[in-house]
């Protein structure tokens, strides 16, 4: 059985998503879908929308057969880590066989030219960076505009810049810089965006739709407004979720939580927090001190600059919010890749899929989180633990979901 595996955070699946699983099938010719999939906070640091368990239920309904979690310190972290994980996952499995990933180019030639290049770092990257930092450059400008000056030979800089520009482009590219890396014989494939643009912020005419729309509609007016753009059983679960008090999950409900915690901490401590880099603790310290309202939305526009981006700044209110230290996500601990394999969920053909698995794979296989002990997984356990507390109806049980209940099986 041939499995191609794709990497995703569907907040929440639509019918874009369901493209892209279709297009993982017939590029790859394969007979199953592997999903790895983000759990409760996601890599632009962002809070899911919606758990983790009905994330994985609308996967399965749209056509994945095992959706596999990947850990919450590879989730929240800049596209290269992100990346890294979520490969070395597919990786290790032993039974995926191929990649499909969304791209707006649908170039895979042209970004794989740039990979082979970026695979082995090369001299003067990171000085070339640094220096367009200095410029007043956002880290992902500054990446994608090192990674174009050294574009190789048949990719022109100019081209490459635009190309990278784009952010399922730039993913798409650490993707293929992670196989490379990790010396994986995973084909890759690549099905080109079609429909809404990435941050497309409305609805266009026809049935498919951006994410950042759909919630958009989802938090104005309900799951009935994304009605036209979600598939029937992605639907069924928004409504069933809302009814249930277990979402619209967003910032706002872990403001105080969050301020609370940003204004007790001394600037040492502060420091010492995942990407609270180059006296961040010191702007932050000042923000609260002259926010017009104690509000998330208020904190991230005091923090906002042209070189710290929306998305670094929320990543960085992620890993306050879940203490996680720059120890523990530093690039030498995320080198050494993930190390477990949590099973989400599945169904029939993903049984046969974790059968074969089992025997195949390089990592622990956890079905049951009680049953084993890690690092990496009790910060899994401690992020769904917040994110409950989040939820309108808290339900100890719920909040630890990963003790108490089994994978989803459909």
């Amino acid at each position: 059985m041939k499995a191609v595996g794709v990497i995703v955070e569907y907040n929440p699946l639509h019918n874009g998503h369901v493209y892209h699983l279709q297009e993982a099938r017939r590029l790859s010719g394969a007979d199953a879908v592997v999903a790895v999939m983000s759990g409760p906070f996601l890599q632009r640091g962002e809070p899911a929308i919606i758990g983790k368990r009905a994330r994985t239920e609308m996967a399965l309904h749209a056509g994945a057969d095992l959706v596999l979690e990947l850990p919450v310190a590879y989730a929240v972290q800049p596209a290269e880590w992100f990346a890294f994980g979520a490969v070395s996952l597919l990786h290790r499995t032993g039974i995926v066989d191929s990649l499909c990933f969304g791209s707006e180019s649908g170039d895979l030639d042209s970004l794989q030219r740039i990979a082979r290049v970026l695979a082995v770092e090369p001299a003067g990257m990171r000085e070339d960076i640094a220096r367009r930092l200095r410029e007043g450059a956002s880290y992902p400008a500054a990446y994608a505009g090192a990674a174009a000056a050294l574009a190789p030979g048949g990719v022109d800089a100019h081209d490459a810049a635009a190309l990278l520009e784009q952010p399922n482009n730039s993913l798409g590219l650490h993707y293929l810089i992670a196989l490379q890396r990790l010396g994986s014989a995973i084909q890759p494939f690549t099905a080109a965006r079609t429909g809404a643009a990435y941050h497309e912020a409305t609805p266009g005419p026809g049935a498919i739709a951006s994410a950042t729309a759909v919630r958009r509609l989802l938090m104005a007016d309900g799951p009935s407004a994304a009605a036209p753009y979600v598939p029937a059983a992605t639907l069924a679960i928004l409504h069933r979720e809302w009814q249930e008090g277990r979402a619209p999950i967003h910032w706002e409900r872990f403001a105080q939580p969050l301020l609370h915690l940003a204004a007790t901490r001394r600037a040492s401590e502060l420091e010492r927090i995942a990407e609270v880099t180059e006296g961040l603790e010191h702007r932050l310290s000042r923000a609260l001190a002259q926010l017009p309202e104690p509000s998330v939305e208020a904190l991230l526009n005091a923090l906002k600059t042209k070189r710290y981006t929306r998305t670094k700044l929320q990543r960085m209110l992620a890993h306050l919010l879940l203490n996680h230290t720059k120890a523990e996500c530093s690039p030498e601990q995320l080198a050494t890749g993930p190390g477990y394999l949590r099973i989400l969920g599945f169904n029939a053909q993903g049984q046969s899929l974790l059968k074969k698995m089992k025997k195949t794979a390089s990592l622990p296989v956890v079905l049951k989180p009680s049953t084993f002990t890690h690092n990496q997984l009790e910060l899994d356990i401690q992020a769904q633990v917040a994110y409950g507390l989040a939820c309108e109806h808290r339900d100890t049980r719920k909040m630890f979901s990963d003790y108490y209940e089994s994978s989803v099986r459909l």
